[in-house]
């Protein structure tokens, strides 16, 4: 999983998907070997030459210049997230044997703080690759009710977030539209593994699912980019039935450390009531403030 490899992926995938008809270019009938845009085309409207645009692509030519970069965005019709995922995967230096792997993240005294300031409200804090340092009760009761609770105090048992949604059918029934959950799991992760193509975790994590999942592999085929900052999200609760919340994603600032996942819903709303009565059904369940939040040692 490097980021040559990636630049060239995102641009062939995001050219494939781009119909002549979606830009008023006439094809008069033509029958095209290819579909999409063919690399003279997408170079046109970038207003670059033909030949630099295939060795771009071929990962061959590793300078393009953030003008031209924002050409060629602006060519794929990329959106703002999608433009700076371009840029990042350009940025991405070749791998060699000394590149440095990213450190593994952990739960930090700050993130726990942070599970147990928000009392009630379900949060759940997550690694990079979706693993779950730490959950407060309520979060353990939304998310993942069928799983141990204490299941994230131990990094070999640490269940994955991103796998729930797309391997296990508890997660899968939770969602209402779980398409639509899906689409942003893939593209948030794509986001992450152009940031940290030399993270072995990640290409393990992409591996497996592409081979367990078919959904996950279409999706992941399709190079969309999308942050899940914040979505609303209607879910049916075996204990206390259909809400829908918003979760919002909190990431200290320069996206680096845990971030944590925390679902709301508005003041005298009907979810907000389900809330409500979710979290005093873990009182006895729980008697800790914060399930498998304890900060981690650094070795």
């Amino acid at each position: 999983m490097n980021g040559n490899g990636q630049l060239s992926d995102f641009l062939q995938a995001r050219r494939a998907q781009l119909r002549p008809e979606d830009i008023g270019l006439k094809t008069y009938g033509e029958r095209r070997r290819v579909p999409g845009l063919r690399r003279e085309e997408l170079a046109m409207l970038a207003g670059i030459s033909a030949p630099y645009y295939s060795r771009l692509e071929q990962g061959q030519s590793r300078n393009a210049s953030p003008e031209i970069l924002d050409a060629i965005a602006a060519a794929l019709r990329l959106d703002e997230s999608e433009r700076v995922h371009l840029h990042a995967l350009a940025r991405t230096p070749r791998r060699s044997r000394s590149a440095a792997q990213p450190r593994a993240e952990r739960m930090t005294p700050a993130t726990a703080a942070m599970l147990e300031a928000v009392g009630d409200t379900p949060a759940i804090a997550l690694d990079r690759r979706g693993s779950v340092l730490g959950w407060n009760p309520t979060g353990h009761a939304l998310f993942a009710c069928h799983l141990d609770p204490t299941g994230p105090a131990d990094p070999a048992q640490r269940p994955n977030m991103t796998k729930l949604v797309f391997l296990d059918a508890h997660t899968r029934e939770l969602y209402a539209d779980w398409p639509a959950k899906a689409r942003a799991v893939v593209g948030s992760l794509r986001m992450t593994a152009g940031r940290y193509p030399d993270d072995p975790g990640l290409a393990s994590l992409i591996g497996e699912l592409t081979m367990r999942s078919t959904a996950f592999a279409r999706l992941w085929a399709r190079h969309r980019i999308m942050p899940c900052d914040a979505a609303d999200y209607e879910m049916h609760h075996p204990l206390v039935g259909t809400l829908t919340v918003n979760q919002q994603t909190l990431q200290s600032p320069g996206g680096e450390g845990p971030r944590i996942v925390v679902a709301t819903a508005p003041p005298d709303s009907p979810a907000r009531t389900a809330l409500a009565l979710l979290a005093r059904t873990t009182v006895t369940r729980h008697p800790s403030a914060a399930a498998g939040a304890t900060p981690e040692r650094t070795a």
